[in-house]
C-alpha cells in the first residue's frame, strides 16, 4: 500500500505485551477505541482486532473463534503439512527415478 508520497509505508510490529497493555487501557480508561488509537498513533482497526482477540482468549468471543494459542498451533501444523507434502513429492520422484534406472 502506498500513501500520497509514493513510498511504501513500513508495517509496524507490536509485541503481545504491548497489545495486552493497549487492550487493558481501552477497557479501563473509559475512552472510545478511536481516541485511544489517536493517542497511541495506532490504527483503530488494529486495536479493535486486539480487543476482539483478547475476548476470544478469555472465553468471551464468538462461537468457533480461535484463541491465540489455537491460531499458533494451526499455523505450525500448516507449516508442517507443507513440509511433509514436499518431502513426499521428493520421495515419489526419487522412487520413479530409481525405478527407471534399475528397470
Amino acid at each position: 500500500m502506498t500513501w500520497a508520497g509514493g513510498a511504501k509505508k513500513k508495517r509496524r510490529r507490536f509485541t503481545p505485551e504491548y497489545k495486552a497493555d493497549v487492550v487493558r487501557l481501552v477497557r479501563t480508561s473509559g475512552k472510545p477505541i478511536g481516541a485511544v488509537a489517536r493517542d497511541l498513533e495506532v490504527t483503530e482497526k488494529s486495536i479493535r482486532a486486539w480487543v476482539r482477540q483478547a475476548d476470544v482468549d478469555e472465553g468471551k468471543g464468538a462461537a468457533g473463534a480461535l484463541t491465540t494459542a489455537e491460531r499458533e498451533e494451526l499455523t505450525a501444523l500448516r507449516r508442517e503439512n507443507r513440509t511433509l507434502r514436499m518431502e513426499r513429492e521428493i520421495l515419489k520422484r526419487a522412487t520413479a527415478f530409481f525405478a527407471k534406472v534399475n528397470g
